[in-house]
Formats: C-alpha cells, sequence, structure tokens
C-alpha cells in the first residue's frame, strides 16, 4: 500500500506544507482517536471534490473498531460522502445525520475539516476532512472517565478544525509519546487539574503525591515533587505555557528514584484558551534499562580503546625488531606484519568512537590507501582513489574485510608496478612497465551494495597477472590471507583476473545479511 504521502501527490494538488500538516496530524491523531472512542479516517478531495479518497486510518485502543478491513486507498463518491463534502465545503464539523451499518456493526458518522494556519496565524482554506466514525455495538451508559474523554476530544476536534492542532513538532522529538492510556490529566485555566485518569493517579504515586489530584495546582506540584528544583520549575513552565496556548516539548520530571515523562498540549477550541491536557507516563523502567545500555555502551567502547592501544604497542615492537633485522627477507615480513596489526587498530579506533559494534567503513579504506602508497616501492607515483561507498558495516565483517582490501591494495601497489626506488618516486620518474606513455600508475578501490550483497573491486593498470598465474595455488602469504578470509569469514567469493584494458582486478562479494 502506498504511503500519505505518495497518495496524496498522486491523487492531489496539495502542496509540500498541507503534505507535511496532513503528517503531523497522523503522528498525533491517536490521542483523539483514543479520547473519541472512535476510528478515524483521513479523507482528502478528488476529482473537484466529488469524491475522496482514504489516505489515513487509525484505530482507537480504548474501544473496539469500527472496521475490521483497511480503508487506506479507498475512493468513494456519491451520498455515501455526504457528510465529508459538507465538512469540507462549508469548513464545520458536521455531527448530524443517523446511524449507519457496516455488514453487522451500526456506526456513528461525523466528519471534522482539516485546517492549515498561515505563517502569520489566520485560518486558512480546508484540505483535508478527518472521518470521526464509532462503533455503537457496545454502547452504554458513560462514566465519569469517559464523559471526560469525550469532552476533551471535541475540544481538539475543533482545534483541528481551527487549523491549532496538531502542535508543531519540536526539532529532534520523535513521535514516542504518552498515549491516552498512560495517564491524563484536564486542567482548567488557571492551572488546576478538573480530573485524573487511576493511571495518571498511580503515575504521580510513584513520584511521591499519595493525595487526589483533583484540585490541586499542577505547575506548583510538579514544581514540589522534582529532586532537582531547576528540573521541577522547567517542568512547571511548560505546563503553564500549555495554559498560555503554547505547545512546549515533552519533559521528564524524577522524584524518589521514580521517573514520569509528561507532554503538555493547550485546549484552545476557536481560539480560546480554556485549560490544558497533561498526559503522564511511567518511564522509570524504560529509563533504567537506558541507563544500563549506556554503561554497557560506555564499557565496549573502552574495551576496543585498550584493544587499539595494544595492537598500536604491537606494531611499535614489531617496527622496533625490523630496524635491528639484518636479514631483507625477515625485515620485509616484520614489515608486512606491522601494516596488517595497523590496519586492524584502524577498526578498533573507529568502534571505540562509535555508540554501536557498527563503523562508517568509507574513512577506514582511505586511511588504508593513503598507507599502501606510503610504502609503495616503485619509481612510478601511484595513485589510489575510492569510487562508491561501503557505508555503515557491522564490526564482525569490517575487521576481516579490511584486512583483505590492506593485502589487494599493497599487492597492486607493489607487483602491479615492479620498479626498484623510492616509497613516492619523483613525478618524473618512468612509469612501470604495463603503462603506456604519459598514463598515470592508479589503483581504484570500487564498492557498491546490491541485493544484500556487498561488491568490491580492487583493479589497477599495472602489468597484470603472469601468464602461469594460480591463485589457489600461490605460495604468497598475503593471497592466501585473502583467500581465508574472503571465503571463511567474510563467507564470500574472491576472484583475481586480468582486465580487458589492462592490469589487473581483484573482485570481493560479500553477503550482508543475518550471520
Amino acid at each position: 500500500m502506498s504511503t500519505l504521502r505518495d497518495l496524496v501527490e498522486e491523487h492531489t494538488g496539495l502542496g509540500p506544507a498541507d503534505i507535511d500538516h496532513l503528517h503531523r496530524l497522523a503522528g498525533d491523531w491517536q490521542l483523539l482517536s483514543d479520547l473519541s472512542f472512535a476510528d478515524l479516517l483521513l479523507w482528502v478531495p478528488v476529482d473537484g471534490a466529488e469524491s475522496f479518497l482514504c489516505v489515513a486510518q487509525v484505530r482507537p485502543t480504548t474501544a473496539p473498531t469500527a472496521y475490521q478491513d483497511d480503508q487506506v486507498g479507498r475512493i468513494v463518491g456519491g451520498p455515501e460522502v455526504a457528510h465529508l463534502t459538507i465538512a469540507y465545503s462549508q469548513a464545520r464539523i458536521w455531527r448530524e445525520g443517523d446511524p449507519v451499518w457496516y455488514g453487522d456493526t451500526p456506526a456513528r458518522h461525523e466528519a471534522i475539516p482539516v485546517r492549515l494556519r498561515s505563517a502569520d496565524g489566520e485560518s486558512g482554506s480546508v484540505i483535508a476532512v478527518v472521518g470521526r466514525d464509532t462503533n455503537l455495538s457496545t454502547a452504554r451508559t458513560p462514566s465519569q472517565l469517559e464523559l471526560n474523554y469525550l469532552t476533551t476530544a471535541d475540544d481538539l476536534a475543533q482545534m483541528v478544525a481551527d487549523g491549532t492542532f496538531p502542535p508543531p513538532r519540536h526539532p529532534g522529538e520523535t513521535t514516542s509519546a504518552p498515549r491516552v492510556g498512560d495517564g491524563l490529566v484536564r486542567l482548567d485555566a488557571g492551572g488546576k487539574v478538573t480530573y485524573a485518569s487511576p493511571n495518571a493517579q498511580s503515575a504521580f504515586r510513584r513520584l511521591g503525591f499519595s493525595s487526589h489530584l483533583v484540585g490541586e495546582d499542577l505547575p506548583e506540584l510538579l514544581r514540589r515533587l522534582a529532586d532537582d528544583p531547576l528540573e521541577g520549575t522547567d517542568a512547571a513552565n511548560r505546563v503553564l505555557a500549555a495554559l498560555r496556548g503554547e505547545a512546549p516539548a515533552r519533559k521528564e520530571v524524577e522524584a524518589r528514584g521514580a521517573i514520569m515523562l509528561t507532554r503538555a498540549l493547550p485546549l484552545m477550541p476557536a481560539g480560546v484558551p480554556i485549560g490544558a491536557l497533561a498526559l503522564v507516563r511511567d518511564i522509570t523502567e524504560v529509563r533504567r534499562r537506558d541507563r544500563a545500555l549506556i554503561t554497557k555502551d560506555a564499557t565496549i567502547r573502552e574495551i576496543h580503546h585498550r584493544v587499539k592501544n595494544n595492537l598500536q604497542t604491537v606494531a611499535a615492537l614489531l617496527r622496533l625488531q625490523a630496524r635491528r633485522v639484518g636479514q631483507p627477507a625477515a625485515k620485509a615480513a616484520l614489515e608486512e606484519s606491522v601494516r596488517r596489526v595497523a590496519s586492524i587498530a584502524l577498526v578498533h579506533e573507529t568502534l571505540s568512537m562509535s555508540s554501536d559494534e557498527a563503523v562508517e567503513f568509507d574513512g577506514i579504506v582511505d586511511r588504508v590507501a593513503t598507507a599502501a602508497m606510503e610504502v609503495a616501492t616503485t619509481e612510478s607515483t601511484v595513485t589510489v582513489r575510492r569510487d562508491g561507498t561501503f557505508g555503515v558495516l557491522p564490526a564482525e565483517i569490517a575487521t576481516s574485510l579490511v584486512m583483505v582490501l590492506n593485502e589487494l591494495l599493497l599487492n597492486a601497489v607493489e607487483h602491479g608496478f615492479p620498479s626498484a626506488g623510492e616509497a613516492i618516486a619523483p613525478a618524473t620518474a618512468s612509469p612501470s612497465p604495463g603503462l603506456a606513455v604519459g598514463e598515470v600508475a592508479e589503483v581504484v578501490v570500487t564498492a557498491h551494495r546490491f541485493r544484500k550483497q556487498l561488491h568490491v573491486t580492487v583493479a589497477d593498470n599495472g602489468q597484470g597477472l603472469p601468464p602461469d598465474f594460480d591463485a589457489e595455488s600461490s605460495g604468497r602469504l598475503g593471497l592466501q590471507i585473502v583467500r581465508a578470509l574472503a571465503t571463511g569469514e567474510l563467507r564470500g567469493t574472491i576472484e583475481l583476473r586480468n582486465r580487458a584494458e589492462g592490469g589487473t582486478e581483484a573482485v570481493l562479494v560479500v553477503p550482508l545479511g543475518k550471520r
């Protein structure tokens, strides 16, 4: 099924600001649905307002649904949408009419016009209609809780019609918020509690307030209960802001080892502030788990940091040993070991700065490529560059992959352009065998993702593989490491071959699925 944005863009001429407003409404209207004990359907006009298209739907968690089937994507017209047409054309809430039947389910229709206020605060035109459909099969005498819920729902419905609900979303704020079932407190214009649901009463009891909330001054109560006076004052000021008609951000209040998340919403039907709605949720256990995870993450990062330090110490010791060895072959083997250990240390260094067991791999590849150029023993300047992106990789893949790429890059630089000379020779030096006159010695690392696989190619424009080359029987330690890691730890495939345009390429395919 298409998303709200897809459906609106395909069937209507609404602009980006209108669509964003509908998205914010769909993000906050679970509150209205639960308070109304009704299904909410978001309808947009199509075919010149002769028909209406349902682009979003939400069911109440406090009552049975009126619709067993999903209504999103449905286009209706004629007498069936008469109530939507009236609400859209007359810009008023429609509540008239007799109950209708959906199969064996009787339901009551209501229609609420959706307005988007202009930048200067003026009410704009109607851009959509919210259908509020209540299942009447379980109708009974409402309790005090239900009466307060319905009264509050009517106030919010009027605010939808006025264009003042939903409020603007604060930067960085997610859609996760206290719900009606978590705890609801209704305030009058002076901040006094006129109604508190049983769950709201329980949440405040966790903070140390055992009396009834009705009649209490909520801002003063929050200021008094909070362990930190500054936090309590901040929470109180946000409730006062809601009483003034503003929409403050959510706030956590901590007291006596308990933590409560609060969200204050203004109630201002027809533009007149009549009070506020406070939704509260006890999040003590959630925050306790969050803190445990933060401690665990910090411990893991510290472990990666210490592993990185230990690997760098090992590399330094091997480097010192290489300087004391007189045999060229032994010295070269130690230097290769230094580079391999250093490449693994790069991964742990990145993990020590990450909040999870995943690394942004592009930066690691760029550093390994720079190191490969620095140790090159060719007479020509070899350029190593990356094409494409590796993206974020889990640590279990990154550690093995960096060793494979390190070996492939060193092989490409040293064996693709074999000449004795300085690490990076002057630009006037003669090119390596296999290069055309004026051609730059280059190694390109290409990466892209396709069907849950990472495809990596390390290609050079050097002299290519010898005629009798066989990767399976090669005695080079570097190639043995590459084959073992590629087919073992990475569970992928590796192929070395000559390029048609000259040079060599190594093609590595690594599966990225769950291991």
